[in-house]
């Protein structure tokens, strides 16, 4: 039962949550769970426990959360305004050992876990205070994103890129992801053209905010924190903006819209329809947010950490994943 779960968070803190599949490469452990149960998958854990597993999709962006903390802690010793991580499974508690071994091994600073024994973690993410899930379990996304809760789909990207160790970088799409689905929902409805229209018409009515717009205003508070210590063209969290929006036809909504947030991203790009995979490769972000598997696809094929936020009009019909999704105990 979650009713009135309670879990300790430091103050202020930017809790992210991240599931064993998304932060560890567990195919065959998923394998073994598949095909031959729930027994015969804690029993294999068992006698491998003191074998770490091999980095996940996630492990890149939680090693940059770490420098980014260490960042923090250098300037401000006393404040718990920093990103805590939290390890949120419905593994068997029986597992928790090879996990944990494996957080040592690499030495990763995450001391809380969540581990439900097979149900569904997803009810106790508001009582840790979650600013974002990300898990390789596509229907616990969708649970989370239904319960307002920042959450995405991590993918592995088709080719390992290296990525920055030193500064945290971050790239949202605009629509139904930071902002809500408004837009989306007139190019569908009515094309390119009433859409448009319609973004000039209301270019000074910001859009409603998108399920990740939450994570962005995280993300701008811990940042303010180094631009205080005169630290902006230094600051070891970036974040970029990353669009298939047109600049001149219906950039300036969106960039309005973050204004009157109180929000900004360091770079916009405003790519006009053009395949996004070819700049990220470039920004080399540590994850990429899209609500649309065709742009996360096309990021998996340039080397990027791509996630999928299930929302919007784009998810009906829902897209197909470019890696098949099994239910999973992990």
């Amino acid at each position: 039962m979650c009713e009135g779960s309670e879990k300790p968070k430091p103050q202020n803190a930017v809790t992210i949550a991240v599931s064993s599949r998304a932060l560890f490469r567990m195919d065959e452990e998923q394998r073994i769970y598949t095909e031959q149960g729930v027994e015969e998958y804690v029993r294999y854990q068992l006698e491998h426990e003191n074998e770490p597993f091999s980095p996940g999709p996630a492990f890149p962006f939680v090693k940059a959360l770490e420098a980014v903390n260490r960042r923090l802690r250098e300037l401000y010793p006393e404040s718990e305004d920093v990103f805590d991580i939290v390890l949120v499974t419905n593994n068997h508690a029986q597992v928790g050992v090879r996990l944990i071994n494996s957080i040592n091994h690499y030495d990763l600073s995450i001391e809380r876990f969540c581990m439900t024994g097979g149900n569904s973690p997803i009810c106790y993410l508001k009582a840790y205070h979650t600013n974002l899930y990300l898990s390789a379990d596509a229907e616990k996304v969708q649970e989370a994103i239904d319960e307002g809760i920042a959450a995405a789909t991590i993918f592995s990207p088709s080719r390992d890129v290296a990525v920055s160790q030193s500064q945290l970088r971050v790239a949202f799409d605009g629509d139904a992801v930071l902002f809500s689905d408004e837009s989306e929902r007139i190019v569908k409805a009515h094309g390119l053209d009433r859409f448009f229209e319609h973004e000039k018409a209301h270019e000074n009515k910001p859009l409603a905010q998108g399920p990740l717009k939450g994570f962005l205003e995280a993300l701008g508070r811990l940042q303010k924190k180094f631009y205080s210590k005169g630290l902006r063209l230094e600051c070891p969290i970036r974040t970029y903006l990353v669009t298939a929006r047109s600049a001149a036809s219906s950039g300036a909504r969106a960039l309005k819209t973050l204004r009157t947030w109180g929000l900004e991203t360091d770079e916009a790009l405003f790519l006009a329809g053009a395949p996004k995979g070819p700049l990220l490769e470039k920004i080399r972000p540590h994850i990429f947010f899209d609500d649309q598997m065709f742009h996360v696809a096309g990021a998996q094929e340039m080397g990027t950490v791509a996630a999928h936020v299930p929302y919007g009009v784009a998810q009906t019909p829902r897209r197909t994943t470019p890696t098949k999704q099994a239910t999973s105990a992990l």
